[in-house]
């Protein structure tokens, strides 16, 4: 096969730290390649080098078997390359076919209408689908990623760049993308996928090429490997994926929750006759598909989400009293020990402030217990070193501004941070969303810490086969409802995913 694009010995540094050493690697035409390695370990990186956001400090880049400089994403066009980046970079108050022909100069005049019959035929083509005609801002995160990826098709992009592509989508949404990315390759455009999600990689790329602290470590056939040879490739050592998981041990009540109901602004029902006990020493697991009230139920607890009925009882282990967790303010409730760590899908706009570094987060969460005009630093300095050292933080040091760090960096600090705080409850929803293999075990360890000091340990998660490993029962939602409650260590994913959907009499199995 022909080589499409080719790299040679690309190095790339940021001050002393290499972020890209040496790398080679091609990427055929008409083929899906997957660049796979641990968070910071140079992937993003390098494809900003392909695409002109940034410039090699040394090595060569050809296109088509000739040696090609590109400086800018301008340059990167010239050539047919194209990035969708992970944040999107898109105008809100615009229409797709505005964004889609923003900064487009091709000498021709100005006619929406004829962009937006182009954009419809590229769409029809691969089975996008596109209303050229919608703003922005009234977009799901899978159209706003639909217009990105039609907007590099449309400049007549061939060599398709795409960063943590499913990062944010639902299952289904994924399986639409998966579709429409085999249809371009199939059309003989050549697609590089940055992705940390094995199972994708395995199901969808042709070969796939690892990278590991910077370095290139091999390319293989995707048909001839599987999970725990690219696991190995890309830590360097042997790594077992196995959860462990213990019997929880003197399980007591620790939160109740009575028959909540919670309605939007608008009038819609989020949340309808909830009840379910969280026990100390067990992990609960919510699982239930995109949108199905997950988000409003941990936020209910937090305090952050008004109810319009329902009780919630806390079973205070310091002081023995039960207290009714609707009368507190959300700051009561954090200092009772109840943590929220929701990892939102805009980590740095919800979770972390990005120009601040990482001892400044961790004030985020203390600066109210100062007891001068002048914040004390010492304890969040060591809580940040810790959280480095303990979840491997790829980071300069811990005075790195969090913005300039790996988004799977970002969140081990922002889940780091809730851990650190030794809960009664820890609420941790998404905890390893964007994170490589061996990061998501570090945290799936973590959680079992917490169980096993007594902690009630409410987990939300995507992937049904983490859930069945590491939960003792498995709370499932559809809807803003209960459709069951189950033993995960009895039950199995195709039980859970009829509940998810709803296709089982409700309150079935029920194994509260």
């Amino acid at each position: 096969m022909k080589a499409a694009i080719e790299l040679k010995n690309i190095t790339k540094t940021f001050g002393s730290v290499y972020a890209n050493k040496n790398v080679s690697l091609s990427v055929n035409k008409g083929e899906i390649l997957s660049i796979l390695g641990e968070n910071g370990s140079g992937k993003t990186t390098l494809m900003n080098m392909i695409s002109g956001i940034y410039f090699p400090d040394e090595g060569q880049i050809f296109i088509d078997g000739e040696e090609v400089i590109i400086r800018s994403p301008k340059d990167a066009f010239k050539y047919k390359i194209g990035m969708i980046h992970q944040h999107f970079k898109l105008v809100d108050v615009f229409t797709a076919a505005e964004n889609i022909i923003l900064g487009l100069e091709d000498g021709k005049k100005f006619d929406i209408k004829a962009a937006a019959k182009r954009v419809k035929e590229i769409g029809e083509r691969y089975g996008f689908i596109i209303d050229p005609m919608k703003k922005i801002y009234e977009m799901s995160v899978s159209e706003k990623q639909t217009v990105e990826i039609i907007r590099v098709l449309y400049r007549g992009a061939d060599i398709l760049i795409l960063d943590e592509p499913t990062a944010v989508l639902t299952p289904q949404e994924t399986q639409k993308l998966f579709a429409v990315l085999r249809r371009m390759r199939d059309d003989g455009k050549s697609i590089v996928i940055i992705t940390h999600k094995l199972h994708e990689v395995l199901s969808l790329s042709d070969r796939v090429a690892v990278l590991r602290k910077g370095e290139y470590i091999g390319t293989v056939n995707t048909a001839e490997t599987d999970e725990i040879k690219l696991t190995e490739m890309m830590v360097g050592q042997k790594v077992s994926l196995n959860i462990e998981r213990d019997e929880p041990e003197n399980p007591k009540e620790r939160l109740e929750v009575r028959h909540i109901n919670c309605i939007s602004r608008e009038g819609v029902p989020l949340l309808k006759d909830i009840s379910f006990t969280a026990h100390s020493g067990e992990i609960l697991g919510i699982a239930g598909i995109a949108g199905s009230g997950q988000r409003e139920l941990l936020e209910s607890i937090a305090g952050l989400q008004r109810l319009n009925d329902g009780e919630i009882f806390y079973h205070d282990p310091k002081s023995g009293k039960v207290e009714n967790l609707r009368d507190k303010t959300p700051m009561q409730i954090r200092d009772m020990g109840v943590r929220l760590s929701f990892v939102p899908e805009d980590r740095l706009g919800m979770g972390l402030v990005g120009n601040m570094d990482i001892v400044d987060n961790m004030m985020l969460r203390s600066y109210r217990k100062g007891k001068s005009v002048f914040l004390e630093r010492k304890g969040p300095r060591d809580l940040a070193e810790e959280i480095i050292e303990r979840l491997k933080v790829v980071t300069p040091s811990a005075n790195t501004p969090v913005r300039r760090l790996s988004g799977g960096n970002v969140q081990k600090i922002l889940v780091g941070r809730e851990i650190a705080s030794s809960p009664t409850v820890l609420m941790a929803a998404y905890p390893v969303r964007g994170l490589d293999i061996n990061s998501s075990y570090t945290i799936y360890n973590l959680l079992n810490e917490q169980k096993r000091r007594g902690a009630a340990v409410i987990f939300v998660g995507e992937d049904l086969d983490v859930l069945l490993e590491l939960c003792d029962r498995i709370l499932v939602l559809c809807g803003g409802k209960v459709s069951g409650i189950v033993d995960a260590r009895a039950t199995t994913k195709e039980e859970i995913g009829l509940l998810m959907t709803k296709l089982q009499e409700e309150g079935q199995n029920n194994a509260e």
